[in-house]
């Protein structure tokens, strides 16, 4: 997408105005060009180059207005940011520049009024990059009358060092974690997440009680959460878990400022619950979810899909499909255009998958909506989830007798995915794909008692024990018999929490 495109993209109606009323103002002269530049990528007229200049030997100055444009949104979305976000993190912010202002232009006691302030502010979020650069204007101006002892302050400013450099390790090993769970997406790379996050954890000399803050605690629970999934077994991360939930029953309190990771928590915990099969506990969670997201609306608006896609899952697989549908549904009717465009994947996703089983011929319309490319989705939503979007396209194809298509798709997962499902040690996605060959070759092979023990036996592996695989399962187990695979589903996932 257009990049000045993507920033226009953020601004709502009213913005848009706005900035309009920003450039008017900043216009010296009535032959600039760049509302009618704004004009042209609005209406997605950007082809049109010769309405704004008459020949090629202008490209130049085409490009030049192009920069200016987006340099001029970027300073609008930097100040329409700043002035309009109420978090305590912006409050400390603005007292800081307000404080070295007044310094600057000897107002010394409000100005140290505003620093006290802002040090407490920063200190409650533990934002010490911030803290630092406010300590280093108070020991800047240590000298003027009306300045805190010097000593008290080094060390206050020595201590933020240190909490620095931790921080600074936390982020460090969050990073190389993600970069390792990147090539285990896309390059099928086998990992051992236990060793991995000990040998990390100790080569970046983190300690346990660096590990015990909200922001930690989400990161490592972003990384277990993404290992499981690619592994398709959530009992792997049962012990960062049973550690989260310590965690939060310790919180006496919940501060403002840990907002985002505190129902990010939640959401992992609803998440992994839900993976369990135990939909009760990730009910509760998602309940508790909500609660803290409708107390901002900047939260609200961040979580609300990817909240409706867990709800939409518990249902389902609680045998409430219709009001599964619903809601999965009305979340995608109301997804704004600043939606992040892989929970709308996801959601749409979901909503084919619930349709298939309930035999609904609708599902064909949501997989039509996945236009993406493969490359794109393996980027935004890894491997896996491609994976399992290929597959679902075949049986879906197969379903509704589109037999010719569900064979072409076949043949093409095999040449993209053969070789990474083969060096992933992924062999059952390919004996599951020869059976739906089987069937699709020769669909009354799903009445042959050999074929319907072959089927069968794919449930004796633990790994297939997930919800999501249960139902690829169930879709094949349904072609031989009068039920839907929906009820088929149904009944394994009550199977297999028997077995737990």
């Amino acid at each position: 997408m257009d990049a000045i495109q993507e920033l226009t993209n953020l601004l709502s109606i009213t913005d848009k105005k706005l900035f309009r009323q920003f450039l008017q103002r900043k216009n010296k002269r009535n032959d600039v060009k760049n509302l009618q530049l704004l004009d042209l990528i609005e209406t997605d007229d950007i082809g049109s180059i010769n309405k704004l200049y008459d020949s090629e030997k202008n490209n130049d100055a085409y490009h030049a207005l192009r920069k200016r444009l987006q340099d001029n949104l970027l300073l609008f979305l930097s100040q329409k940011t700043f002035e309009s976000s109420h978090s305590d993190t912006y409050d400390a912010l603005r007292l800081v520049v307000v404080g070295r202002f007044l310094l600057e232009n000897n107002v010394i006691k409000t100005a140290f009024k505003c620093l006290d302030k802002a040090e407490r502010l920063a200190g409650n979020l533990e934002q010490f990059n911030l803290l630092n650069e406010l300590l280093l204007l108070k020991l800047q101006y240590a000298h003027l009358p009306g300045a805190e002892d010097l000593e008290p302050l080094t060390e206050r400013f020595t201590q933020n060092q240190t909490n620095m450099q931790r921080e600074a390790r936390l982020n460090i090993a969050y990073a190389f974690l993600r970069k390792e769970l990147q090539e285990i997406h896309l390059k099928g790379k086998i990992v051992n997440l236990t060793n991995l996050m000990i040998k990390t954890i100790r080569k970046y000399k983190i300690s346990a009680q660096d590990l015990m803050t909200y922001k930690s605690i989400y990161q490592i629970l972003f990384i277990a959460n993404e290992y499981a999934a690619i592994q398709r077994n959530y009992s792997l991360i049962e012990r960062y878990i049973n550690r989260t939930n310590k965690f939060i029953q310790g919180q006496t309190y919940k501060q403002q400022s840990y907002l985002f990771y505190h129902i990010s928590i939640l959401y992992y915990l609803a998440n992994f619950h839900l993976r369990q099969k135990d939909f009760a506990k990730s009910t509760s969670y998602l309940k508790e979810m909500m609660d803290l997201m409708v107390t901002d609306s900047r939260y609200y608006s961040l979580f609300y899909l990817r909240h409706q896609l867990l709800s939409g899952l518990n249902l389902f697989f609680t045998g409430f499909a219709e009001q599964a549908i619903q809601i999965v549904q009305k979340a995608l009717t109301g997804a704004k255009q600043t939606s992040k465009p892989e929970d709308i994947e996801d959601l749409r996703i979901c909503l084919a998958m619930f349709l298939a089983l309930c035999n609904d011929r609708g599902s064909l319309k949501q997989l039509m909506q996945l236009t993406r490319t493969d490359a794109w989705y393996e980027k935004k939503m890894g491997m896996l989830w491609t994976i399992r979007k290929n597959l679902m396209e075949i049986l879906v194809q197969a379903q509704f007798s589109n037999i010719e298509l569900a064979m072409s798709r076949l043949s093409s997962f095999r040449r993209r995915y053969k070789k990474y499902l083969q060096k992933t040690s992924e062999d059952r996605v390919l004996s599951f794909l020869g059976l739906v060959e089987k069937h699709l070759i020769k669909p009354d092979m799903a009445f042959d008692s050999t074929f319907k023990t072959n089927v069968s036996g794919l449930l004796g592996a633990g790994e297939n024990n997930d919800i999501f695989t249960l139902s690829f399962i169930a879709w094949l187990m349904a072609r031989g018999g009068k039920k839907t695979a929906y009820e088929v589903v149904l009944k394994l996932i009550e199977d297999s929490k028997r077995e737990q």
